[in-house]
């Protein structure tokens, strides 16, 4: 073995490794190159939906290229988070499924064409479908990151496809599929209750298997999952809203570089996020992007925090339901240099939601948590969080509240 990186030839620190830590978590794509070809017969556990070209779009069905009895952990962010699993283990797993796709029209799922009633057995199965699939030639070896959809692996030109076995569909998904007078929300939330989470209804609202018959249609897999998370947090937060408060509770913890403190204000529903990039040399200038939702809501998309403002708040929000309480949340995501690569917007849900599994500390006012946050954040990372404290909208409202209750 050498002395330096294969793929970037910097001098490696463990002598008996071929890659440095960074180029180590492509391993995969480079051990998968070999292995691709024109045809094969894989597992597919997934489809996928692209965005270019819009009303005209990529359709694409994710699959090994070879069966695999597990072919569900290449789709599975709850396990991945649930095991710990580092960035290295995500991409590994994600690189390895051939994109193989083809051009719809996102009205098109409105009438049968084989490609895309292969696409939403393989979005609605319960497990992996075993695929027979032809290409036009050879995938090209290609990794795609982005910060809202899992990482895709090498595409192809689909040819031919074949589906192997009959899929897993339950009931409950066969019962929302087939009511074509339900609209997409109330199906979602359906499915929900009965335990399916949210990466598999993006799944199926992405190859248009729910919702009205005049309303299903194609909708890109990156606009799906933030139309997931919206979705469901709207509708706990509603339910949330008819609760008592919560005490002044502080969470923290994380996961993949990204952490979260996260503050319970004893006031009703009001929500607001913080994202700050906090490099490991604490001299260099924090800068962050905020949003913030008031009892009322909100009236626009979040432009500044994105997809991770939704998938945020639905954790927060089943937290609180689970609670049978309200509050006011101050969110505060610290993003280290250890997240290098982007796998997706399920990053944030995870790490909110192990944050919140953590135990709280009680506080027995606001005056004295908001300190803590400082000073907890000083300590931990190295930086001070006045300047975003100073900014944020929920605060000033809490202090306003105050002024207000001493003159009844």
């Amino acid at each position: 073995m050498g002395n330096t990186c294969l793929i970037c030839k910097t001098l490696l620190v463990d002598k008996s490794k071929d890659y440095c830590e960074r180029h180590e978590r492509f391993r995969a794509a480079i051990t998968i190159a070999p292995k691709l070809k024109e045809d094969f017969f894989g597992s597919a556990p997934a489809p996928f939906v692209g965005e270019y070209g819009y009303p005209r779009v990529n359709v694409g069905i994710l699959s090994t290229i070879e069966h695999e009895q597990d072919a569900w952990m290449h789709d599975a962010p709850q396990q991945w988070a649930a095991q710990n699993y580092g960035i290295s283990e995500v991409v590994n797993l994600r690189s390895s499924l051939v994109n193989s796709r083809f051009q719809a029209g996102v009205s098109d799922v409105r009438k049968s064409e084989k490609f895309l009633d292969i696409s939403k057995e393989v979005g609605m199965s319960s497990k992996p479908v075993d695929v027979e699939i032809n290409l036009k030639k050879k995938p090209f070896l290609s990794l795609n990151f982005d910060n809202t959809a899992l990482p895709r692996g090498p595409p192809g030109e689909l040819v031919k496809a074949q589906v192997t076995e009959n899929p897993s569909i339950s009931r409950h998904v066969d019962r929302v599929h087939d009511d074509t007078d339900w609209k997409a929300k109330d199906a979602m939330s359906y499915l929900y209750k009965h335990g399916y989470d949210e990466n598999f209804l993006t799944r199926i609202l992405s190859v248009g298997t729910i919702g009205m018959q005049k309303d299903r249609k194609l909708v890109p897999t990156k606009w799906s999952i933030t139309a997931v998370d919206d979705s469901l947090g709207k509708e706990l937060i509603t339910k949330i809203k008819d609760y008592q408060t919560t005490d002044n509770l502080a969470y923290f913890g994380g996961y993949l570089g990204n952490y979260y403190l996260i503050l319970f204000f004893p006031e009703v529903w009001q929500y607001e996020l913080f994202e700050m990039y906090v490099p490991n040399n604490p001299g260099q200038t924090i800068n962050h992007s905020t949003d913030f939702e008031s009892f009322s809501g909100r009236r626009g998309y979040a432009f500044n925090t994105q997809g991770g403002y939704y998938a945020a708040r639905l954790a927060i929000a089943e937290k609180l339901f689970s609670m049978k309480r309200q509050a006011s949340v101050l969110a505060l995501r610290v993003i280290r240099e250890e997240y290098d690569t982007p796998l997706g917007v399920w990053v944030v849900r995870q790490a909110t939601r192990k944050a919140l599994e953590s135990a709280p500390i009680i506080f027995g006012d606001k005056e004295l948590m908001i300190k803590y946050a400082s000073a907890f954040l000083k300590k931990k990372f190295g930086f001070d969080v006045g300047v975003q404290m100073g900014k944020s909208i929920l605060l000033q409202s809490l202090k306003n509240q105050k002024k207000l209750s001493a003159w009844n």
